[in-house]
């Protein structure tokens, strides 16, 4: 069932670069970002409110934490993701969200929730010595037309890990829908001025239904079900374990846009989507297997 689960993530994942892309020719990602949140809040409302057995009331104690979580996991992570992707090719996006479990691994080591072995430090480096040579195809990295999607995106990747480290505690308290409503909600309050800023200054009759769909389907299908599924599997699997789904990610949107948005991979994105793989296999693979190993003493 976890497996169904994480191949049912990656597939809602994986389009949501090609759909994101794709509506982006019709509306600013701003607008997208912001009218994506509000409806997804209103989605997880209806479904937390509708569906059978008692609700979980979030403890007191906890709403710092939900704030912090939606903050950073919403707002910052998949709000990032929609601007980054405006300034980079899906490929590019891709990549660099592919490293979201190094990035895990070591904010865990330095809340020392999980030990920094040999094999993590240098699985860690290949992968950012993979978004390097993605940098550097056009020279020096400052040259590269995608510098600033790419940049905003590894922030949103930075936005993902926290939200995965930090989620862990909360996701074994609270089931999956509760969960993922909390944190939506949260961003569609603090986002809600700019929504209705938004509303206000957009060309409403500019927008086809590209667009609006791509708010859809970012809305319900990423926002709403990828993440619900995320929290119930982070109940059941560590968070690096859950963030694995980046192992496939970039070679599915890259298989994807091809034929979809008429991209076409570079030898400098290969063997930099090469690189952040190994070096994701090494740092969460191979040290697993390591520690795991007779007569390890790490």
């Amino acid at each position: 069932m976890l497996i169904l689960g994480l191949a049912a993530m990656l597939f809602l994942w994986t389009f949501n670069y090609i759909v994101g892309k794709m509506s982006l020719r019709q509306i600013d990602p701003v607008t997208l970002a912001v009218f994506r949140f509000e409806l997804a809040a209103l989605v997880m409302l209806a479904i937390y409110f509708l569906r059978g057995g008692p609700r979980v009331v979030p403890r007191r104690a906890d709403l710092g934490r939900i704030a912090f979580l939606g903050i950073f996991g919403v707002v910052l992570n998949q709000g990032g993701f929609t601007i980054g992707l405006n300034f980079t090719s899906s490929d590019h996006s891709a990549v660099i969200a592919a490293v979201a479990p190094v990035m895990v691994l070591l904010f865990a080591s330095i809340l020392r929730l999980e030990d920094l072995t040999l094999w993590k430090t240098l699985g860690m480096a290949i992968s950012f010595c993979g978004v390097l040579v993605l940098e550097t195809e056009h020279g020096c990295p400052s040259n590269s037309p995608f510098l600033k999607g790419d940049l905003i995106t590894l922030v949103s990747t930075v936005g993902y890990a926290l939200y995965a480290v930090f989620g862990k505690k909360m996701a074994r308290a609270y089931d999956a829908v509760s969960m993922n409503t909390y944190m939506v909600v949260t961003a569609a309050v603090i986002l809600l001025p700019l929504a209705i800023r938004q509303g206000i200054v957009i060309d409403w009759r500019a927008i086809g239904w590209l667009g609006w769909s791509g708010v859809v389907y970012m809305a319900v299908c990423s926002s709403v079900a990828a993440y619900t599924i995320f929290y119930w599997a982070l109940r059941y699997m560590e968070a690096s374990r859950v963030a694995v789904v980046s192992y496939f990610q970039p070679v599915a949107v890259i298989l994807f846009s091809v034929p979809i948005l008429g991209e076409r991979p570079t030898r400098h994105l290969l063997a930099g989507t090469a690189l952040v793989l190994l070096g994701v296999y090494l740092a969460e693979r191979v040290s697993k297997a390591a520690a795991e190993a007779p007569g390890h003493a790490g």
